[in-house]
């Protein structure tokens, strides 16, 4: 964009005959990055944009944090605002995988770079990176602990969720390909929950009802495990059901240690919420991410009562 390109090269000139002064009006003077996530009432995204904010204003920009909940005409206003706002750089988790192209395109055709977080669009070549959890190791992870805790034939559910987010099913499978090698394993119900802890607890109602004898539950994420804890609870069947989530937040670490959750995969939001702004800071300024590839995974790891005590902030464990 011509007012971006010229903003720079004003506080270069500047810089070259006031080098003390201009440095510190740089320093004050990079401009805006909008980050965009999706609903900053669930403990992860909140993570997610306060990460994200808080690194940009390390970095000297302004930042500010808006939330979609999922629909892609919000997402799209927002778009809108960012490019009005002049911003130089989006981070955005996007509302749906097909549905938020046209939205990071509009971006992109107005100068201003995008950087993908926790969920994927479904195209290459619009966003500089795609920052996402590595969510099949992460699901083979949980569900081979998942799978311990179980002799003899077993009948278990699956809370699954939002199916406009890639994660959904991309967990789910990667449930399937290890808990299929159990033959004792029966899935016998399987319930969309959109990552929601009061869906997570209607829809575990719902499947308790229609199948008292279940043992286990596996979740694609805290959210939806909580619900259903709390639904188990209620129904006395919490202390024969394990319980098995996807995030590693506050309340399903909690849920651990007090025995509740057997486990939770731990995505490692705050690691690449952070190296999102990074990246977008160097493309600001360079032109380049550096990277050799947009699609970039980060490895998930397991919390268990083994090593609750690890976990020493908001999705971040300790090695």
């Amino acid at each position: 964009m011509m007012f971006h390109k010229g903003k720079r090269l004003l506080i270069a000139a500047l810089a070259l005959s006031f080098p003390l002064l201009a440095g510190s009006a740089a320093a004050q003077d990079k401009g805006l990055i909008s980050i965009i996530v999706n609903d900053t009432s669930n403990p992860y995204w909140f993570t997610e944009g306060k990460v994200a904010r808080e690194t940009a204003e390390e970095l000297g920009y302004e930042a500010n944090v808006t939330s979609h909940n999922g629909d892609t005409n919000t997402e799209s206003n927002q778009i809108d605002t960012a490019i009005t706002n002049q911003a130089e750089a989006i981070i955005l988790d996007p509302a749906n995988a097909d549905g938020s192209i046209g939205a990071v395109r509009k971006a992109v055709d107005a100068g201003i770079p995008v950087f993908i977080i926790n969920a994927e669009i479904n195209q290459q070549g619009l966003a500089e990176a795609q920052l996402v959890s590595n969510n099949a190791q992460g699901a083979a992870l949980g569900a081979q602990q998942w799978a311990q805790y179980f002799d003899g034939d077993v009948k278990y559910v699956e809370l699954f969720g939002a199916p406009s987010d890639n994660n959904a099913a991309t967990r789910s499978n990667g449930y399937e390909t290890v808990l299929s090698q159990y033959p004792n394993l029966t899935r016998v119900a399987s319930e969309v929950a959109n990552w929601d802890r009061t869906q997570g607890y209607n829809k575990m109602q719902s499947m308790l009802q229609a199948n008292p004898d279940i043992s286990g539950v596996i979740s694609g994420n805290d959210e939806m495990a909580l619900g259903a804890i709390a639904a188990l609870k209620e129904a006395g069947r919490l202390d024969d059901v394990v319980v098995g989530g996807f995030d590693g937040s506050p309340d399903a670490v909690d849920a651990v240690k007090a025995g509740e959750m057997a486990y939770t995969v731990l995505q490692p939001v705050a690691i690449f919420s952070r190296r999102a702004v990074e990246l977008a800071d160097q493309h600001i300024q360079s032109g380049e991410t550096g990277l050799d590839s947009e699609k970039q995974l980060f490895d998930c790891m397991l919390i268990t009562e083994d090593n609750v005590d690890q976990y020493t902030s908001p999705f971040v464990l300790e090695q």
